[in-house]
C-alpha cells in the first residue's frame, strides 16, 4: 500500500485504539464468533495480549514490508486454529468480513469525533482501503461492500443479527475487568471500559451488562471533546508510537 493511501493517513493514529474493546464486544456478539470464543477458556486471559496482536497484525498489513505482512498472517492463523465451534470457523468470509467491518466502523466514528469529517473523497479511498484488513486474512476482494452506502446497509442489516447470551457476556466482563497485566493497564481499564461502553449500539451495551446514564453520557462526551482538543495537538511521534513500536517489535 503507497504512501498516499487513505487507510495510512489515518490508520497510525494511535487514539483508534480507543475503540479497540468496542470492535472485539462488536465481533463477540456475533453467536457464532462469541460462543467458539466463549469454549476457549484462554482467549480472555491476558487481554494485553489480544490487543497487541491485533494492532500489530493491522500495522503489519498497512504500514509493514511484505515479509512481516506474511508473518502476522500466519501468526493470525495459528491462534485462530484452537478456537472453533460447530458453527465458527475463522476462515469463512462471511466472518473475515463482519471483523473487518467492526474494525473499520469503529475506527471511523472515532476518527471523526477527534479529527472531524473526512472529505467524501478522502472517506472513499479509505474505505476502499480498508478491505486490505479482511482480503490479507483470505477474505474475497469482492464481499466488501462496493461503496460506503452499501456498506452502511450491510452494517445495519448485521446488527440486527447480533446477540449477547450469559456465556458471551462472561467473556466480555473478563475482557474488560482484567485481574493480570501490567498496573497500568489495569489502571486505565475505567476510561477504556467508558469508552467501550459509549461507542456501543445502545443495545449491545444493555446485553453486555454495561451500566450506562445520563452522567455517563457526559463523561464519555466530555472525554471525547478533550480527546478533540489536545490530541491533534501532539507530536506525530507521540500519536504514531504505539505502531511504531509494534513494528519495531515484530522484526
Amino acid at each position: 500500500m503507497d504512501d498516499t493511501s487513505g487507510l495510512r493517513r489515518i490508520g497510525a493514529e494511535g487514539i483508534l485504539l480507543a475503540g479497540g474493546g468496542t470492535a472485539i464486544l462488536l465481533q463477540l456478539a456475533d453467536p457464532a464468533v462469541g460462543h467458539a470464543v466463549a469454549d476457549h477458556s484462554t482467549f480472555a486471559a491476558d487481554p494485553l495480549r489480544r490487543l497487541r496482536n491485533t494492532l500489530t497484525y493491522v500495522y503489519a498489513i498497512v504500514f509493514g514490508t511484505p515479509a512481516q505482512a506474511h508473518r502476522v498472517t500466519a501468526m493470525v492463523a495459528t491462534a485462530h486454529a484452537p478456537v472453533r465451534s460447530a458453527s465458527y470457523d475463522a476462515a469463512d468470509p462471511s466472518l473475515q468480513l463482519w471483523v473487518t467491518a467492526t474494525l473499520y466502523n469503529t475506527a471511523m466514528v472515532l476518527h471523526e469525533r477527534i479529527f472531524g469529517a473526512l472529505s467524501a473523497a478522502e472517506a472513499d479511498a479509505v474505505y476502499r482501503d480498508y478491505a486490505i484488513i479482511g482480503t490479507a486474512l483470505g477474505m474475497p476482494a469482492g464481499l466488501w461492500p462496493a461503496d460506503r452506502a452499501a456498506f452502511r446497509d450491510y452494517w445495519e442489516r448485521r446488527l440486527t443479527t447480533l446477540s449477547v447470551d450469559e456465556r458471551v457476556r462472561a467473556v466480555g466482563v473478563q475482557l474488560l475487568h482484567p485481574t493480570t497485566g501490567p498496573f497500568w493497564m489495569r489502571a486505565a481499564m475505567p476510561l477504556a471500559r467508558l469508552a467501550t461502553a459509549g461507542l456501543l449500539p445502545s443495545e449491545l451495551r444493555a446485553g453486555y451488562g454495561l451500566p450506562w446514564d445520563a452522567r455517563r453520557q457526559r463523561r464519555f462526551d466530555r472525554f471525547l471533546r478533550l480527546s478533540a482538543l489536545v490530541y491533534p495537538r501532539l507530536p506525530r511521534r507521540i500519536r504514531h508510537w504505539p505502531k511504531d513500536h509494534l513494528l519495531r517489535r515484530l522484526g
